[in-house]
């Protein structure tokens, strides 16, 4: 009997997962399915990352740990917005023998056509990643043609020469910071340019 783990999502937290829950269980006993574990986010976006998806980031843990051999959801949205972080996902649970089905999407990825179906996320995945990475680059060529200089602002001599000064009297890097206004990594780059530390 396959073991599999159910994940839950609401992005509202007047919302609740009760329907997504019954559907998923139908399926799961008509299925021969054992559920043997329940992960559950509420109220919680799915653009929000791992760390923020308490519900999410227990299962990924439990994936690991090959508590089961699936994770079945209501819908591809309910693992995540992005196709990247989607596709992050999928890669885990593929790294870990463990399979997924989505519920909405009638996707497998214990079947053939779920494999394959699989591969597929990845090309998106890549043309979405490129498509990201051209569109970066015209906003910087195009910034360039009007002038616009890019890179760190450059350190104004006389806050230069403070920052040494107070780091050559032995003051930290933190409470210089804090004593000429700038953050701790301006006095870390500056200090580390001077021939004299």
């Amino acid at each position: 009997m396959k073991r599999i783990a159910i994940y839950l999502r609401v992005s509202k937290s007047r919302q609740d997962t009760d329907n997504q829950r019954r559907e998923l269980e139908v399926v799961a006993k008509r299925s021969g399915w054992h559920v043997v574990r329940v992960f559950e986010d509420t109220g919680i976006s799915g653009a929000k990352g791992r760390d923020k998806r308490p519900g999410l980031d227990a299962m990924l843990k439990a994936v690991n740990a090959k508590e089961f051999d699936m994770v079945a959801t209501w819908s591809v949205d309910r693992l995540g917005r992005s196709l990247t972080d989607l596709l992050g996902i999928l890669q885990g649970l593929h790294d870990k023998g463990v399979d997924l089905f989505l519920h909405q999407q009638g996707l497998d990825t214990s079947t053939t056509a779920g494999k394959a179906m699989f591969q597929m996320l990845g090309v998106f995945a890549e043309f979405e990643h490129g498509i990201i990475r051209e569109r970066v680059n015209t906003g910087l060529a195009r910034a360039k043609e009007n002038g616009i200089k890019l890179g760190r602002r450059k350190v104004k001599p006389a806050v230069e020469d403070r920052i040494l000064s107070l780091r050559k009297s032995g003051m930290g890097i933190l409470k210089i910071g804090r004593t000429v206004g700038v953050g701790t990594s301006v006095v870390q780059r500056v200090v580390a340019a001077s021939p004299v530390r």
